[in-house]
């Protein structure tokens, strides 16, 4: 069973022939949507959408615990997909690209971001060295080969509280810290996925450049974003589409 999480533009998956739809109940509280259950190709998958209905739930109040146990223990998935729009620092990663990321850096703060409550007596460890499952990333982008859609091998996704956006000066400090792409929403998705023992991967859609840069250089316009972000979000779809026939 793969699990796919879709992001910001990717509500639903119109290719998955959906057999059923469940509403859960987690120790962590409910998940951002009901999961919905079906099959692209010869592959069983789980959807659920990051944001709830509607796109009502922003990324600092996202229930990451919830969404993940829910995947992992309700669906029995044994691997995710996750979809993210995301802003391009690096010169390369220009508006319209998509992206496999590789690593990742975590500026959140206050969010729930942990299994690991000490109930047990016992505090755990998780490596996180590497955090996106390699198997899963060479899948997504062998799919994208095979389909003929350009995806850029490797990005650090660096993870911010939001929902605001970040100031030209936050951006510069990220990218002296080695991030390649600026989201609000790999983590703590990512460790709770490693924690539970999920192997997680993401597809990022560049949707903007980061403030102060190229065309966000005097401020990022929201109306020039929707578009190409839905261009981009169909051939994710049809990335997706191709790995779970493969």
């Amino acid at each position: 069973m793969l699990a796919i999480i879709g992001g910001s533009g990717l509500t639903q998956l119109a290719y998955l022939n959906v057999t059923h739809r469940e509403v859960v109940r987690t120790p962590y509280g409910e998940p951002s949507s009901i999961l919905s259950f079906g099959r692209i190709g010869c592959r069983d998958v789980v959807f659920i959408t990051r944001h709830g209905h509607g796109h009502t739930i922003p990324p600092h109040l996202v229930n990451y615990r919830a969404n993940i146990w829910a995947l992992a223990k309700a669906a029995k998935a044994d691997g995710v997909v996750s979809v993210a729009s995301v802003g391009g620092i690096r010169g390369d990663l220009k508006p319209g690209v998509v992206v496999v990321p590789h690593q990742i850096i975590d500026y959140t703060w206050g969010r729930q971001a942990t299994y690991e409550d000490g109930g047990d007596g016992q505090v755990g460890h998780v490596d996180f060295t590497e955090p996106y499952d390699g198997k899963l990333r060479q899948g997504l982008l062998h799919a994208a080969g095979n389909v003929g859609e350009p995806v850029v091998d490797g990005a650090v996704y660096a993870t911010t509280q939001g929902p605001r956006l970040e100031t030209a000066a936050e951006i510069n400090r990220i990218e002296r810290d080695g991030g390649d792409i600026v989201g609000m929403t790999g983590m703590p998705e990512a460790g709770l996925a490693r924690e539970i023992g999920l192997p997680y991967a993401a597809v990022c859609v560049v949707a903007n450049w980061c403030a102060g840069r190229h065309d966000s250089a005097n401020g990022i316009r929201f109306d020039t974003i929707e578009a190409g972000l839905q261009d981009s979000l169909a051939r994710v779809r049809r990335i997706i589409e191709h790995f779970c026939e493969e």
